[in-house]
């Protein structure tokens, strides 16, 4: 309007000096145009403008006695007015742009209000759904024109929720904040306190970040004052923070003496606790956290653990402001045995009734995360142990009981010393036994799983079980006469039976009744037990029943962890429950264990049912294997790292015929391979050496000697050594300690009956 007004003031100015007529009555009339219009221009957006406001009071008439969140808005964006709920969740926006204001909430703000505009369309209206960090969010707007727009926000959260329904619960300050700490909403009391002008909790807390329970400094609007914080966290992230009537009592400002029926229904568990610990007053979250009826009576030793000295020596120290602000995680007693609680104390009340408020959060769950997690690291720091340990173990019986092997070779029964090599073999296969267990609770050991019918392995294992138990316990079988199958390794699953059996001889004194019972087990529900989730299914259950005088409940949940016993110091070495569990899950089976103290334990033990396939339905027929010849033929490279054990297998080899060269290393075995002209028929290697490993070096010279046989030995099992790389196919795999027959043995079948190797 104001360039339209201009220009025909130029035009009248033009034609004053125009000398010719046309010229002149030309400009005046051109100018004449130029300002009527500028006058209609103006008269228009006078009229749009009282339009325009017409239409934003009628909107404020609309939202200002709407219970949630309103605003209106102008044209470009700028808020006209906000209700009492936006006010009371945002603080003062006159004169602010929405987009600014839903920047806490909202990442790209400027974007989302745009596309909501443009889908509702110059006279329409538009609902957005926004789910954020902050919350779940419901965005409306109402498009009354291009100069007015009604705009609502209604929080959909767990917490918007709840904090609707407790809007102002009692008279204590709440604030309600995001997650980086943005004002969301905020009650009353809290208003009176600090005022409505601030965005964040940097501009009300002189320290960051605030916990439960704690003192703070607070900038008020009277000035610097110390109060006690409350703080439950929201499931979307936000947190209602609430301030207590437990400040200092000298800094106690006049709003935070209320009554303590008055925090009765205050969602965060409160206690008034006497200097000398009996409970004064609680309200109901505490009540339902600690499961008391009423708290008269009652001393906070009552319901609570201490913190590893007396409680009243605690509570003095935090009256006298040593160790107020100090948490103490505490142990619930009683029905709450499994409740661990964070609690904080603060002093309140006047100088001449000084008593203490304690703040309480359930840590039930972290505790039980932080067990859990404990547990895996030390079952994962004893597996590496143990893993280590056998390795070296099984080096040194590979040396022992295989230079026995040769000293046997040249010994016969009639020899004087041939007695004491026979002892010095079994008792290196009792080692080799032992290191197995160890490896069997960390489930690293090497299985052999085969279709099992229990009730022939358990007839099978009847008269032994008979002999350990003794001739005062009897030992009764009960089989399902339709009992599935399972897949597991024989040897193993009768160590798991016999220790079972074992500990219920033991735990009865060797007198009363061993129940072995199987039978089948449907699941149509995952069966949920113990930390453990059992899919559903068909299973097989065998359960070992004993009369025994039970297991504590405080060891009942460590059971299965290693060297833990219920027997006397040096009557067991807490390894057998720990071997049986370490069998059973590495079999995909579960177990689980019930009992009662002078009742007696029941161990379950839960297997899946096994359905051959029809391929496998019908056993192939045996291969006749061709016998051991005492002389052979080839060429054996072996790398071995350990010196006694490449001498016992060279020399092994070398008394079935075989050539054999030697490696300390990979490096040295793929320098004896640069010689082209050197023939070699197979490699037998160890897998874990120093610098490259057995299977690193074996593909790279297998990429020149395709054609070449591969053994590979090791302490470890053998998916252990697994590194992603692929697998070297028609490859054997020999466990240390192995004996001179396995290993000839071994290279003899690989060197007749394999095909050549094929390298991927």
């Amino acid at each position: 309007m104001l360039h339209l007004l201009v220009a025909g003031c130029l035009c009248f100015v033009v034609a004053v000096t125009m000398p010719v007529p046309a010229l002149y009555l030309g400009f005046a009339i051109c100018g004449g145009i130029l300002i009527v219009t500028a006058g209609f221009v103006g008269f228009a957006r006078k009229l749009d403008r009282r339009a325009a406001h017409r239409l934003r009071a009628m909107a404020q008439a609309i939202i200002t006695h709407d219970t949630g969140v309103g605003f209106v808005t102008d044209g470009t964006g700028l808020i006209r007015y906000a209700n009492a709920g936006a006010i009371d969740r945002f603080g003062a926006t006159e004169g602010t742009r929405l987009a600014q204001v839903l920047g806490s909430m909202l990442a790209n703000p400027v974007n989302v209000l745009t596309q909501i505009i443009a889908q509702a369309g110059p006279t329409g209206a538009k609902t957005e759904d926004i789910v954020t960090r902050g919350g779940h969010f419901r965005l409306r707007v109402l498009m009354m024109g291009e100069a007015c727009q009604i705009w609502w926000l209604d929080d959909l959260s767990v917490s918007g929720r709840a904090r609707r329904a407790l809007r102002n619960p009692t008279s204590f300050p709440m604030l309600t904040v995001g997650p980086s700490g943005q004002m969301i909403q905020m009650n009353d009391g809290f208003r009176k306190l600090v005022g409505p002008s601030f965005r964040t909790l940097e501009d009300v807390f002189d320290e960051l970040p605030l916990r439960s329970g704690h003192s703070y400094g607070l900038r008020g609007l009277q000035g610097r004052m110390d109060v006690v914080l409350a703080i439950t966290e929201g499931s979307d992230e936000t947190r209602d923070i609430y301030v207590l009537p437990g400040a200092p009592a000298a800094a106690t400002p006049p709003m935070f003496e209320p009554g303590w029926e008055a925090i009765e229904n205050l969602p965060v568990p409160l206690l008034k606790i006497a200097p000398d610990g009996v409970l004064l007053a609680s309200n109901r979250e505490a009540r339902q956290l600690l499961n008391i009826g009423a708290t008269g009576g009652r001393h906070l030793a009552d319901v609570l653990d201490g913190p590893g000295r007396p409680i009243n020596d605690w509570l003095a120290e935090a009256l006298a402001g040593q160790a107020g602000h100090v948490s103490q995680f505490l142990h619930g007693r009683g029905d709450k045995q499994d409740t661990f609680v964070q609690v904080t104390l603060n002093t309140a009340g006047c100088p001449d009734d000084l008593h203490v408020i304690a703040v309480l959060n359930d840590i039930t769950e972290l505790k039980s995360l932080e067990a859990q997690f404990v547990q895996s690291q030390k079952m994962q720091a004893i597996g590496q142990l143990a893993g280590g340990v056998a390795h070296d173990f099984n080096n040194l019986l590979t040396a022992i009981s295989g230079h026995c092997e040769l000293l046997l070779c040249n010994h016969d029964e009639h020899d004087r010393d041939y007695s004491d090599l026979i002892q010095i073999h079994q008792n290196t296969n009792r080692a080799a036994s032992l290191v197995g267990q160890l490896l069997a609770f960390s489930r690293k050991q090497t299985l052999q799983p085969e279709a099992l019918d229990l009730r022939d392995t358990l007839s099978d294992l009847t008269h032994l079980l008979n002999r350990l138990v003794g001739e005062k316990v009897s030992l009764k079988l009960d089989h399902d006469h339709q009992l599935a199958r399972i897949k597991a390794d024989k040897r193993q699953l009768e160590q798991v039976l016999m220790n079972l059996v074992v500990n219920a001889r033991d735990a009865m004194q060797g007198a009363g009744e061993i129940r072995v019972v199987t039978k089948n087990m449907h699941l149509k529900n995952p069966l949920h037990r113990d930390r453990a989730t059992v899919p559903a299914g068909d299973y097989v259950l065998v359960k070992v029943i004993d009369e025994g005088h039970g297991i504590p409940s405080d060891k009942l949940e460590k059971i299965f962890e290693p060297f833990v016993t219920t027997k006397r110091v040096g009557e067991g070495t807490g390894l057998g429950l720990s071997t049986a569990y370490g069998i059973v899950k590495q079999s995909g089976g579960y177990i689980f264990v019930d009992s009662e103290v002078g009742v007696g334990a029941t161990f379950s033990l839960l297997f899946p049912s096994y359905t051959p396939t029809k391929d496998a339905a019908v056993p192939a027929a045996p291969v006749a294997t061709q016998p051991i010849r005492t002389s052979a033929d080839g060429v054996v490279l072996l790398v071995e790292d350990e010196a006694p054990v490449r001498a016992f297998a060279a020399r092994a080899l070398r008394l079935r015929g075989y050539t054999v060269l030697e490696a300390d290393c990979a490096e040295a075995a793929l320098e004896l391979l640069e010689n082209e002209e050197l023939h070699i028929d197979i490699f037998v290697t160890d897998v874990i050496m120093p610098g490259q490993d057995g299977p690193t070096w074996v593909r790279k010279a297998l990429l020149q000697r395709p054609q070449t046989r591969v053994v590979f030995v090791s302490g470890y099992p053998e998916d252990a050594f697994d590194d992603g790389q692929p697998e070297v196919l028609g490859a054997a795999f020999l466990p240390k300690p192995f004996s001179l027959k396995a290993l000839t043995d071994t290279v003899q079948e690989q060197l007749q009956g394999l095909p050549a190797l094929e390298t991927v």
